[in-house]
């Protein structure tokens, strides 16, 4: 009678683990955060001395530049209403086109108050510094750490440098000339845009961008100033309509859910290293243990 065995029990390989948060961000060193906010406070703060001439050659008073940039501290809404004022626009209007033109600086402070969550006494204060640069400084950051100090040190040095230079172009209006001919009015875009551009890292990110230049450039010779931004702020709800429809084609979709998955470590590649290396390593497991089933019954069947 031949020996009866009992075959050994077979193990189902484990299916590959599936990833269901994105991986950890790398820590920035608080010097290199430091680094970008004075760079950028630095840059755009000295725009200042443009804003001063401009506001003093419109026919505002000392006083009242130097409040706009103390009060107001919104670049672009503080050049549309000196614009419109020595255009000749009534006042009233031109403050009106300044305030919706920084209607944009409360949907940043949505976002920001997330990623800053800092104490109930504090937002007040910091509201006061939430404009482009500071945004932009913030967005780039990986850890909340990382955003704080950014927020910080952009705005105490961009408030800083904005006001002092302010005052200084107020004063020296006529010694300093044509500010266009010293290009002081492109700093702020030139940083911004060099802020933007690594974040922008989805297709459907680009295609908002890109859409929003055109209709930003396009519409600058027919609007007044202040409302091509406006325009261009409509490239978003745009883009996610036709995306929402299936225009943007379905390789667009696939590079945004990839985006999506890794976070930001995606520039650097290391989401997608690590998620190759878990996927290596599942199908390792998976041929180790189906080898030792197999094996095991062979020996089985030998004896």
């Amino acid at each position: 009678m031949p020996e009866q065995t009992a075959s050994p029990q077979t193990r189902t390989p484990s299916p590959p683990e599936i990833r269901t948060t994105p991986p950890e961000s790398p820590s920035k060193p608080d010097s290199a955060v430091v680094r970008d906010a004075l760079g950028v406070g630095i840059a755009v703060g000295l725009s200042g001395f443009a804003f001063g001439v401009t506001s003093a050659g419109a026919g505002l008073t000392l006083l009242q530049t130097c409040a706009l940039s103390l009060l107001v501290f919104t670049g672009a809404s503080q050049f549309a209403l000196v614009g419109a004022i020595a255009a000749g626009g009534n006042p009233l209007a031109a403050a009106a086109g300044a305030f919706f033109l920084g209607v944009r600086n409360a949907f940043y402070g949505l976002r920001l108050s997330q990623l800053l969550a800092l104490p109930r006494f504090v937002r007040p204060f910091a509201a006061h510094w939430v404009i482009d640069e500071t945004t932009a400084v913030s967005l780039a950051q990986p850890t909340r750490r990382a955003v704080r100090i950014g927020f910080t040190v952009t705005g105490l040095t961009l408030y800083v440098l904005w006001n002092l230079t302010t005052l200084v172009g107020a004063l020296g209006a006529e010694a300093l000339g044509d500010t266009d001919a010293w290009g002081l009015d492109a700093a702020g875009p030139a940083v911004f845009l060099a802020l933007l551009a690594p974040m922008l890292r989805t297709t459907t990110e680009r295609v908002v961008a890109g859409l929003a230049v055109v209709l930003g450039l396009g519409f600058l010779p027919v609007l007044p100033a202040g409302v091509p931004v406006l325009v261009a702020a409509l490239a978003a709800p745009a883009v996610l309509w036709l995306k929402g429809r299936g225009l943007l084609g379905r390789r667009a979709q696939e590079t945004d859910i990839a985006a999506r998955a890794v976070g930001p470590a995606a520039a650097t590649g290391t989401g997608e290293a690590e998620a190759d290396r878990t996927e290596r390593g599942s199908d390792d497991s998976g041929r180790d243990e189906t080898g030792s089933d197999e094996s095991g019954r062979t020996k089985g069947d030998d004896r």
